[in-house]
């Protein structure tokens, strides 16, 4: 009888884990950077849906800038998208 109960809570936590991932998928988080020249949109599952950069830093010599300015950028949005999954978690 154990072994099917712990099947079952396996089964109840999987899709507990899907209905979450689906809720996450539907937020968003808005992040910028250098400015406002470089912005990232990223949903609650961490996953990328825009990366926009200003034309003004789009040229060789700023090349450094640009890749600062997107892990500025970047880990901005993947500390903002935990804290919207943290709340996630907890409300649910």
């Amino acid at each position: 009888m154990a072994v099917f109960s712990k099947l079952k809570q396996f089964r109840d936590m999987r899709s507990q884990a899907k209905t979450l991932q689906h809720m996450l998928a539907e937020e968003t988080v808005h992040t910028d950077a250098k400015g406002g020249k470089i912005q990232v949109i990223m949903d609650g599952n961490q996953k990328i849906q825009t990366l926009d950069i200003d034309s003004s830093l789009l040229n060789p010599e700023k090349k450094h800038e640009v890749e600062e300015g997107i892990k500025e950028a970047v880990g901005a949005a993947v500390q903002k998208a935990q804290r919207v999954m943290a709340e996630k978690i907890k409300s649910s």
